[in-house]
């Protein structure tokens, strides 16, 4: 850890002892410190801007309600985080999400590789596959978000849906060969 990284920590831990002390000043400061990575995290999994800000919030909430069970052994950050994830979840099985378990057996795909030569089509490729990935079922999104942008693996994935390692790995590869089919269609669509 770096001088700076402990200095951050040291903020942060001063500010979650405020926190548990009820003081809103220091809540906004968290509040402040952790929205939009939050509200990006939620909007990922949701795919609703209303929704994600309605997640973000529910989230403080419940963050600040239990900051006491919050125990300082993983980051404040991936603690909130796990909460929005939490609450993106529940919000999208109640809309009746339905997250497949899949056979293991999914063939194998290749995608094209894209040559781009400059900052504008890196930007423009970008928000392709921003659109592609919206344009994905929940559950395909989620799973992909989940293993791809948050980082986590797939044990911790069945976990979090409640289906097994292997049915996070099948939903993946089903994703991905969903989101190369909409990529492909997309190109096909601009010749």
């Amino acid at each position: 850890m770096n001088f700076r990284e402990g200095q951050r920590q040291n903020i942060h831990r001063h500010l979650i002892e405020r926190c548990r002390k009820q003081d809103q000043a220091a809540q906004f400061e968290i509040y402040k410190l952790y929205y939009k990575a939050m509200y990006n995290t939620a909007l990922r999994m949701v795919n609703n801007p209303a929704d994600a800000e309605d997640i973000m919030q529910e989230s403080f909430l419940q963050a600040f309600t239990k900051i006491n069970t919050y125990k300082g052994e993983v980051d404040f950050g991936a603690w909130l985080k796990k909460i929005v994830i939490n609450k993106s979840i529940d919000l999208l099985r109640s809309r009746k999400a339905i997250f497949e378990v899949i056979d293991d057996t999914v063939k194998n795909y290749e995608t094209e590789e894209y040559s781009l030569e400059n900052e504008e089509e890196i930007i423009g490729e970008v928000n392709r596959i921003k659109q592609a990935i919206a344009g994905l079922a929940d559950g395909y999104r989620v799973v992909l978000s989940l293993y791809l942008i948050e980082g986590y693996d797939h044990e911790e994935i069945g976990q979090i849906l409640k289906i097994t390692p292997s049915g996070s790995r099948s939903q993946l590869t089903r994703a991905k060969q969903k989101l190369t089919e909409i990529l492909n269609k997309q190109e096909d669509e601009k010749t």
